[in-house]
């Protein structure tokens, strides 16, 4: 077992090895999606890249990135996963929504 932080929430959630971050974070009802993101959410596919974290403490213990990770987000900070495509290790700190840079 392990713990995801949700930073903007102040929530820890304790979570498997292996988990999915994207399926942890909407069944302990932390909002990972922004307005448009709500509606045009691919699902956890991978496809729409709105379910977009910044992963603040922890990248150690997640899932190497994915090659539609790295598609999508090839003009972001390193900092960014797609909760979809991330499996949570070991002990990792989120910052939800994070704002554009």
């Amino acid at each position: 077992m392990t713990t995801i932080k949700f930073l903007k929430e102040d929530r820890e959630v304790v979570v498997a090895d292996g988990a999915n971050l994207r399926l942890k974070a909407i069944e302990n009802r932390i909002d990972i999606y922004t307005f448009v993101g709500k509606m045009t959410n691919c699902g956890g596919y991978g496809q729409c890249g709105t379910c977009i974290v910044e992963i603040v403490d922890g990248m150690e213990n997640l899932s190497p990135p994915t090659e539609t990770e790295k598609k999508k987000l090839k003009k972001k900070p390193a900092t960014y996963r797609l909760a979809c495509q991330t499996l949570v290790n070991g002990a990792v700190t989120v910052k939800t929504k994070p704002s554009a840079k």
